[in-house]
């Protein structure tokens, strides 16, 4: 069982769980499904892949113990490096959302599905390392509500959040070829229901905020508070208005 240490760092950007850095490693609580979560990151360090954090064990409070994965985590928007959001980067992430995907096609981790899906990918859950003067990603972290999904539900989460689709897009026409730089990249060949997805997450998402809010859970109570509820739907609105163009701009077709 990995030891307690004195000296705890929270670590910021965590609007759900609580994560320090002790010692070395990160200390969190467990997720919903924690056999599930563990299982996945064992199946990735079984299989070499350093895009996601080791499992290390739990220590004496109960708390998950992962191992740290150095670099940088873009978690204030307002102050992320351009090359994150360049076509270069988006497409970086892309095919590494790939790997993992295709690390779990097939598998009993995924069961009836397509994949594994990590399903809140978005920069705040990236670390990126600089190469050549510009970050790249190296990895996902914050696994804790992944399960078994079809491709596309990460691929239009991507979309979603790494490209900002919202009313803070300056030029709808960019965004879009934006989204098909993810598309390509990751080689999606059905593209018929990207936006579509996209619009699936964002109601799905100020609708579920909502919903636990009003049930009475703290973190998603922190998070209504924050306006998210108002700025996700928002971002939904923006992207049924663009709906059309975005599709044409990815090469979708029914």
């Amino acid at each position: 069982m990995p030891q307690p240490y004195e000296s705890e760092q929270p670590l910021p950007g965590g609007f759900v769980s609580d994560a320090v850095l002790a010692g070395g490693t990160v200390r969190k609580p467990p997720p919903r499904d924690p056999e599930f979560v563990r299982g996945l990151l064992r199946h990735f360090e079984e299989h070499g892949w350093d895009g996601a954090p080791r499992f290390l064990g739990t220590d004496d409070r109960g708390r998950e113990v992962l191992g740290f994965v150095d670099g940088v985590v873009p978690w204030r928007p307002n102050d992320e490096p351009p090359s994150i959001r360049s076509e270069r980067g988006l497409a970086a992430v892309a095919r590494l959302v790939r790997r993992f995907h295709d690390l779990t096609a097939g598998t009993e981790l995924a069961g009836r599905h397509e994949v594994v899906c990590h399903n809140d990918l978005s920069p705040r859950n990236t670390v990126y390392r600089e190469t050549g003067g510009r970050l790249f990603p190296v990895a996902f972290i914050d696994w804790d509500i992944a399960g078994p999904g079809e491709r596309i539900h990460d691929v239009a989460h991507v979309c979603w959040q790494y490209v900002g689709l919202g009313p803070g897009v300056a030029d709808a026409a960019a965004a879009g070829r934006l989204v098909r730089v993810i598309a390509d990249a990751y080689g999606l060949a059905d593209r018929s229901a990207l936006i579509d997805t996209v619009l699936w997450w964002q109601d799905r998402c100020w609708r579920g905020i909502e919903a636990a809010a009003g049930a009475g859970e703290p973190a998603m109570v922190r998070l209504r508070e924050l306006g998210t509820v108002d700025v996700v739907r928002a971002a939904h609105d923006w992207t049924r208005d663009h709906r059309d163009l975005l599709r044409s701009a990815v090469g979708a077709r029914d």
